[in-house]
């Protein structure tokens, strides 16, 4: 078996998750524009020039198709092969295990992994190609799809409508203490249960808002790191599929194959040497609010049909036992497809660093992120004090 050597994180930058279209009063910026932001941000951070990068991955969904070299581009072009990578939501999440095995397996020794987004405007249907029959059946609005998934999750859990509205109240509470967050207010179980129905029993609020946005982390070997003081190493960066069954769940048609986030998790914890417990602060993938329940169940972290209950309980509150999605999560601080995996990632890395201010979790040594890319991607990337 070869020997991977400790990859670590030397920087991170991030934009705040917003739509910039110059429209009702917001800025207007350009997406190649925000990704220089978040990695101009990173490279100080860093205490690194664009010249010390050996190489670079953009995850990216719907920008256009040299979104990465475009944002280099503005801060200067070194001759570095720059790989632009889409893989539905999971682009940043697969541009950081790209990243990680470059200078694991000793290709390079500083690496940048950032996502850089524009949303579609006038939507995602338009801008997305599905088969035929997935069309015919609703798969391609994504509200639909994970509206059959919540239909069958409450009749073999039990679970109510009113926990999805709960995640969402705890998500927007988190998110009011997160300057990055698109959405920066607290909503009630009432404001959220008042929401149009769009589509049963998934009501609008249960829904994350589509964000333009950018994040990045610089990647290094230990050796290339300025300072040792904060240092935090990358445990586990892994990239999965799901097994027969449709992609939205893989086994999910009763086929005794393992879903694709068990399998992703398998291969996290046997990488990390680490479990469940050695968690201390978790990014779930919370595209609707109530995947992050099934998501957490998935993840090992309850059994089946736990998560409603420890979510009423406070448990996945900062304060809790696990707090989930600190920043806000996807609920909040808003979707911008291929800078999503990258943001939480570097929520996970500001945790662990002390620097994540109100919503800080104290003494936090260890935290994962999980994203989902269009149903049959699955990334884990887990960081560890």
């Amino acid at each position: 078996m070869v020997q991977l050597r400790e990859v670590v994180v030397a920087g991170a930058g991030l934009t705040r998750f917003d739509i910039y279209d110059g429209n009702k009063g917001r800025p207007f910026k350009e997406c190649d524009e925000l990704g220089s932001a978040a990695i101009l941000a990173a490279l100080e951070e860093a205490r690194m020039s664009i010249k010390e990068v050996q190489a670079a991955f953009c995850g990216k969904v719907y920008a256009s198709t040299a979104t990465g070299h475009n944002a280099i581009s503005r801060i200067g072009m070194t001759g570095m092969p720059i790989v632009n990578l889409e893989n539905a939501c999971s682009s940043g999440g697969s541009a950081i295990r790209l990243a990680y095995e470059a200078i694991a397996r000793e290709q390079y020794d500083v690496v940048l992994a950032f996502g850089a987004e524009e949303a579609p405007r006038g939507g995602m249907i338009k801008s997305t190609s599905w088969p035929m029959h997935e069309r015919m059946m609703g798969f391609n609005v994504q509200p639909a799809a994970y509206a059959m998934g919540a239909v069958r999750y409450m009749a073999e859990t039990g679970a109510t409508e009113e926990d999805f509205s709960l995640v969402t109240v705890k998500n927007r509470r988190h998110g009011a203490l997160n300057p990055y967050a698109r959405f920066q207010k607290p909503v009630s179980l009432e404001e959220v249960t008042a929401s149009r129905m769009i589509a049963k029993p998934l009501r609008l609020l249960h829904s994350c808002p589509l964000a333009d946005g950018a994040g990045a982390v610089i990647l290094c070997a230990e050796h290339k790191l300025k300072s040792k003081a904060k240092k935090v190493t990358v445990a586990a960066a892994v990239l999965t599929t799901g097994t027969y069954g449709h992609e939205y769940g893989g086994g999910s048609l009763k086929i005794k194959t393992p879903h694709q986030i068990t399998l992703c998790m398998e291969k996290a914890w046997a990488m990390s040497g680490m479990g469940p417990g050695d968690i201390d602060v978790l990014q779930a993938y919370d595209t609707m609010s109530a995947g992050e329940l099934w998501d957490i169940e998935k993840m090992d972290f309850c059994g089946k049909g736990e998560a409603p209950r420890l979510l009423r309980e406070g448990y996945f509150d900062l304060g809790g036992k696990l707090p989930v999605n600190t920043d806000g999560g996807l609920l909040s601080r808003g979707h911008a497809l291929g800078a999503t995996g990258i943001a939480q990632v570097i929520e996970i890395f500001r945790q662990i660093r002390g620097e994540a201010g109100k919503r800080q979790v104290p003494g936090a040594k260890a935290g994962l992120a999980h994203a989902m890319g269009a149903g049959p991607n699955s990334s884990v990337v887990i960081l560890k004090r």
